[in-house]
C-alpha cells in the first residue's frame, strides 16, 4: 500500500500500519529567519529537497519576544541560533512591564506572515507544524542568565504576572498561526529539566500555562490536532510531558533516558527520534542507515518517526541527511 503523507502521519500517530516510518528534520535558517520571505523560501527549498513527512518551521527563538523589547543577532553557532544582546527584564519589578501583544503586529505578525507564505509554497500534503515556546522558555528569554527560575523562588508574584500575559499572548498567536495555515504546533519545552527547575515548581507554576495553551490548540483543530511535544534537556521530566495531551513527543533519547521503545511505553502517541544531534553531524551515511534501522526495529516500525533529539546543526552532512531520508524507503 502507498500512502499519502497526511495518511501515513494520521496512522503512525494512532499507532497503526504503514506503508513506511515518517521521517523528519528539522533546522535553523539563521540571518534568513529575520525577513518573513527569505525564511519562508528557505524552509520550502530544504523541504522541497529532502521530502520530510511534515515541516517544522524554524523561526528564530526571539521572534516570540522581540515585541517585549529582546534583540538577538546570529555569531556563527552551528545549530543556528542567535545570541540575545538586549533584554527587557533585569530586576523583578520589569516582569509586571510585560503585558499581552496583539499577535498581528510586530514580530509576531511577521512570523504569521512567514507562516502563511511557507504554506502557498509547500505542497498542501505536507503538514506543517508552528513552533511555539512554552511561557517559562519565553521568560528565560526575556531576562537570560537562568534569572527567571530565581525570581520564581524570590518574586514569584511578579514573575507570575509576567507568565500570564505570555501564556494569553502566545494562545492569542497559536490561534493566529492555525487560521494562516499551520496544521499544528510543535511545542518547545526548554525549562522542564531538573538541572533547571525542580519537579514541583514546573507542575504548580508551568505546567497549568503549558496546558492551557495545549488545549486552545484542541479547542481550535479539534479531531484533527497534531501537537508535537519537545523536551529540551538531558534531565527533563519525561513523565509530565508524558501526561500532556499531544500526539507526539520529542526529546534527546540518545543522549539521555528512556530509550524510543522505554518512551512509548510511557508516552501513549508517536515517539520521535532515533538519532542525536552528534550522530548526524559526525556519522557517516552507513552508521545513519544502522541507527535508523535499530529504531525501527525496536519499534516495530509503528509509533515512530525518525528524527534527532533536538534541532539538527546546520553543519550535518548533506549526504548524512539523505542517507535518513533513504532509510525509510528501504
Amino acid at each position: 500500500m502507498s500512502m499519502t503523507r497526511r495518511e501515513r502521519l494520521a496512522a503512525a500517530l494512532r499507532g497503526e500500519p504503514v506503508d513506511r516510518p515518517p521521517v523528519a528534520l528539522w533546522r535553523h535558517f539563521p540571518v534568513d529567519d529575520q525577513d518573513p520571505e527569505q525564511l519562508a523560501q528557505s524552509v520550502a527549498a530544504f523541504q522541497a529537497h529532502y521530502d520530510w513527512d511534515f515541516v517544522k518551521f524554524t523561526p528564530s527563538s526571539s521572534f516570540c519576544v522581540e515585541d517585549w523589547g529582546c534583540r538577538a543577532v546570529y555569531r556563527g553557532r552551528p545549530e543556528g541560533t542567535s545570541d540575545y544582546v538586549a533584554r527587557p527584564v533585569s530586576v523583578p519589578a520589569d516582569w509586571r512591564r510585560i503585558e499581552p501583544l496583539d499577535p498581528y503586529a510586530g514580530a509576531l505578525g511577521a512570523h504569521l506572515a512567514a507562516i502563511r507564505r511557507a504554506r502557498e509554497l509547500i505542497d498542501p500534503d505536507v503538514p506543517l507544524l508552528a513552533t511555539i515556546f512554552s511561557p517559562i522558555s519565553q521568560a528565560k528569554n526575556l531576562i537570560g542568565d537562568g534569572m527567571e527560575i530565581v525570581h520564581l523562588r524570590r518574586h514569584r508574584s511578579d514573575l507570575v504576572y509576567a507568565l500570564e500575559a505570555i501564556t494569553e499572548t502566545t494562545i492569542r498567536f497559536v490561534q493566529a498561526a492555525l487560521a494562516a495555515g499551520a496544521d499544528g504546533i510543535f511545542y518547545a519545552m526548554q525549562r522542564c529539566t531538573a538541572d533547571v527547575i525542580s519537579e514541583a515548581e514546573y507542575r504548580d507554576v508551568c505546567r497549568p500555562l503549558d496546558l492551557r495553551i495545549l488545549e486552545a490548540v484542541h479547542a481550535a483543530q479539534g479531531e484533527t490536532t497534531f501537537i508535537l511535544l519537545h523536551l529540551h534537556g538531558l534531565y527533563s521530566y519525561f513523565d509530565i510531558a508524558a501526561e500532556y495531551p499531544a500526539q507526539a513527543l520529542n526529546w534527546h533519547d540518545r543522549d539521555t533516558g528512556p530509550d524510543l521503545a522505554e518512551g512509548a511505553r510511557r508516552f501513549p502517541g508517536m515517539v520521535v527520534g532515533g538519532l542525536s544531534q552528534r550522530d548526524i553531524v559526525e556519522g557517516t551515511p552507513a552508521t545513519i542507515q544502522t541507527l535508523a534501522r535499530q529504531a525501527i526495529d525496536a519499534m516495530g516500525g509503528r509509533r515512530v518517526c525518525l528524527s534527532t533529539g533536538c534541532v539538527m546543526p546546520t553543519t550535518a552532512p548533506w549526504g548524512n541527511i539523505r542517507a535518513l531520508r533513504a532509510a525509510v524507503d528501504r
